[in-house]
């Protein structure tokens, strides 16, 4: 929608030179982004891409390198291409948050569901070696990273599928920082599958329609919130 409003502007009104129009196009796409209410990560996205791949041409970068990147980004975001939801990572805070959460329930097994470089699963294995710890990755990029982080923790299995192959029953707390797209699906879900009186723990996404038993707002850059749900208490079948 972008290019097109800009390549008509170049064409009929101003005569504006190719940078120029890069440059509105970018604009004018991160607006259209705001205004459709895409996640607000998108927007350096809309603000570089073109950019980016005028700065690649005048440059005359090899055509090698673009396949490479292709390659690399494919790695990175498989579950996307996929249908699952893209990589976020955790801070350090909602590790914190959830090693003070599975001492308190006194957990014997937990299980993120989108583990992407295990920055939550690590610290949490090593402050409660005791405890099952299951990390979930489909992207062969992250997945390979998480494993080589968790290579001498014994605590942890990795594992290379989607969460929605995954049976929750064993698990006394499960984590997912995902999407709010795929939320309604993952209450569906837990509510089926988890025990009653274990917790589910979404950060940044509540489940629609649903009332957390609490909500932890962590002392991090994104003020992120961890919504508690309880099986059978907040979260009913």
């Amino acid at each position: 929608m972008a290019c097109v409003a800009v390549m008509g502007l170049r064409a009929q009104i101003l005569p504006v030179s190719v940078w120029q129009a890069v440059a509105i196009q970018a604009g004018l796409a991160a607006l259209f982004s705001r205004g459709f209410r895409q996640p607000v990560w998108w927007l350096p996205i809309h603000l570089l891409f073109l950019p980016t791949v005028l700065m690649g041409l005048s440059w005359q970068v090899p055509a090698w390198l673009y396949l490479l990147t292709l390659l690399l980004l494919t790695l990175l975001f498989w579950g996307t291409v996929k249908g699952d939801v893209p990589l976020f990572l955790s801070s350090s805070a909602v590790s914190e948050a959830l090693i003070e959460i599975v001492s308190r329930e006194q957990a014997q097994a937990f299980i993120d569901i989108g583990a992407g470089l295990a920055t939550v699963v690590v610290p949490l294995a090593k402050a409660r070696p005791d405890m099952v710890v299951v990390a979930l990755e489909r992207a062969p990029l992250p997945w390979l990273l998480a494993r080589w982080r968790c290579r001498n923790l014994a605590n942890v299995q990795v594992g290379r599928y989607s969460f929605w192959e995954q049976d929750l029953r064993g698990f006394d707390v499960v984590f997912a920082f995902l999407s709010p797209l795929v939320m309604a699906k993952i209450g569906e879900k837990v509510r089926r599958e988890m025990r009653a009186g274990c917790l589910f723990i979404s950060s940044s996404f509540p489940i629609p329609d649903s009332h957390p038993e609490s909500v932890l707002e962590l002392n991090d850059s994104r003020k992120t919130k961890l919504y508690c749900y309880r099986i059978g208490g907040s979260l009913k079948s």
